[in-house]
């Protein structure tokens, strides 16, 4: 499964069109994201993709999941956000 890593200055149009993209191809994406501001930004992208995606008949959920990242040298906790079609 294809891992998006989002930070609080993505573009969520941006991330949205990766997301539809990924689903199209693999049928399944993950996004990660460490922080309150970077986990902002990866819901609205999906809010997005989800709009991107409805007109092609593909309805997507999200399963939230947390997941442990290193950043330089620390250990993290991500919110993990799983993406498929329902």
């Amino acid at each position: 499964m294809e891992i998006l890593k989002v930070s609080s200055k993505s573009a969520p149009n941006s991330v949205a069109g990766a997301v539809a993209g990924v689903i199209r191809e693999e049928g399944s994406v993950e996004l990660q994201a460490v922080g309150a501001g970077a986990a902002n930004q990866a819901i609205k992208a999906i809010a997005i993709a989800r709009g991107y995606l409805a007109p092609s008949g593909i309805d997507i959920v999200c399963i939230p999941a947390f997941a442990s990242v290193v950043i330089g040298d620390e250990e993290r906790t991500a919110i993990k956000l799983i993406v498929e079609p329902r």
